[in-house]
């Protein structure tokens, strides 16, 4: 039995971790995002226990107009991602949409097509799941409040797990499932893990991609710390997958197959790498330097949109992306 200096220890690091996080939202949340007097709301944290943080202003460079704008540009393009990676999660653990208000905006605004809770066999990877799910909410709560009023609307969405479904579309054409078959990503942990790898690989070579885009320090470090936050989430499903994938050699197969599928989508250059490689594990996709590579958004498009070529729709987004950079395309 634990006794009680034990459990102060732990009570203590429990708080010493909010109040870490909370010092960094109140720093990341604060500055100003486009010259001509639009103002970002500074961020603020409502946790777990129901205290509200009210950030204490600090001074903050400002941006030139062709900087700032740039920076707002970049930020909305991630919340797409984040919207997407949110509701696929929320739906998959809660079987619920993310509330109503999260998801209003500047642009066309869009519902969310398909989705439902998957009944998690592994409690293991029902926790991941959980605490993904809460990671992604908070990173659209934490973009629209950085952004204010310039955060997009939440544009349409398919995470649909029907045979017309675009996950279905993907897994087909990687391989996964035949040709006339149906990838539902609810009905199992394994197909859970499959539709998560193919959202947080994605999202890792996203903001790796806008980092050198952003031009304000206080912006350039809230993108690390999401950056960070979708590493730790992409390495922990590859490892779940690999892990699964020892018992079940398909998983790993299917894992492998995904990869290349987003590596046919974003051009020529061959820089998607599986869970295995040359018959041993490959849970860091890496160059040969250790370093994480890259997307542009137009590639990153061409992936969720689940299309080789130059277009402004499609896939997980039927109607498009809201923002400035809605086109697909490699660089």
């Amino acid at each position: 039995m634990m006794d009680i200096e034990s459990k102060r220890r732990i009570l203590q690091a429990v708080e010493h971790r909010r109040a870490e996080r909370r010092r960094f939202l109140r720093y990341a949340g604060t500055a100003t995002a486009m010259a001509g007097g639009l103002s970002l709301l500074a961020a603020c944290d409502d946790d777990d226990d129901g205290d509200v943080v009210t950030p204490t202003p600090t001074p903050t460079p400002t941006p030139t107009a062709s900087s700032g704008i740039a920076d707002v540009n970049v930020l909305n393009f991630a919340l797409n991602l984040e919207y997407l990676e949110a509701q696929f999660y929320s739906f998959a653990t809660t079987g619920q949409s993310l509330p109503v208000d999260m998801l209003g905006g500047v642009g066309r605004a869009g519902a969310v097509q398909g989705g439902r809770a998957v009944t998690f066999t592994d409690p293991v990877v029902a926790q991941y799941a959980r605490e993904i799910a809460y990671n992604e909410r908070h990173h659209v709560a934490f973009l629209r409040e950085a952004l204010g009023s310039a955060a997009i609307a939440q544009p349409a969405i398919n995470i649909g797990g029907d045979a017309a479904g675009p996950f279905t579309a993907a897994a087909r054409s990687a391989g996964v499932v035949g040709s006339n078959d149906t990838f539902d990503p609810y009905a199992s942990d394994e197909n859970f893990l499959l539709a998560a790898y193919l959202f947080e690989d994605v999202g890792v070579t996203a903001y790796k991609g806008a980092a050198p885009l952003l031009t304000n320090p206080t912006y350039v470090d809230a993108a690390a710390g999401i950056l960070a936050t979708e590493g730790y989430h992409a390495g922990l499903l590859r490892t779940a997958l690999y892990s699964k994938g020892i018992e079940m050699p398909s998983l790993i197969t299917s894992a492998n197959r995904i990869s290349d599928a987003r590596d046919s989508l974003d051009g020529s250059s061959d820089l998607d790498q599986g869970i295995t490689r040359d018959g041993n594990a490959n849970l860091v996709p890496a160059d040969e330097d250790g370093i994480a590579f890259s997307r542009s958004t137009g590639q990153v498009l061409n992936i969720v949109y689940l299309n080789a070529a130059s277009t402004g729709s499609g896939g997980f987004f039927p109607a498009g992306v809201n923002g400035a950079f809605v086109t697909s395309g490699p660089a």
